[in-house]
């Protein structure tokens, strides 16, 4: 059961990513979905993602399973900052556009 942190931060972290670009699709489109809701939903998955890795981690110190944290925690790190600057960036760039709509 504890395995299944590591899916489910995969899985919320491709949703981090894929609700601003699925946004920025529908930006042509003239119905106003509204911008700020997805972009709140990913920052949550983004949050939630990195917090099941956190949770990961601590399992592996509970269970002392140095080895394993050894090996993993210079990839989870990377791979956390990668989420979380990509996630940043994709809705900085949502955010900005959908501004503009507004503003004309």
């Amino acid at each position: 059961m504890i395995g299944l942190f590591n899916l489910g931060s995969l899985i919320l972290g491709l949703i981090a990513w894929i609700l601003p670009v699925v946004n920025l699709m529908r930006y042509k489109k003239h119905d106003h979905w509204n911008s700020v809701v997805p972009s709140i939903m990913s920052i949550g998955a983004c949050a939630i993602s990195l917090c099941f890795q956190i949770l990961y981690n601590y399992h592996l110190v509970k269970i002392e399973d140095w080895s394993a944290l050894m090996d993993t925690t210079s990839a989870v790190a990377f791979v956390a900052a990668v989420l979380l600057i990509v996630t940043i960036i994709l809705n900085a760039i949502t955010l900005i556009v959908y501004r503009d709509r507004t503003a004309k």
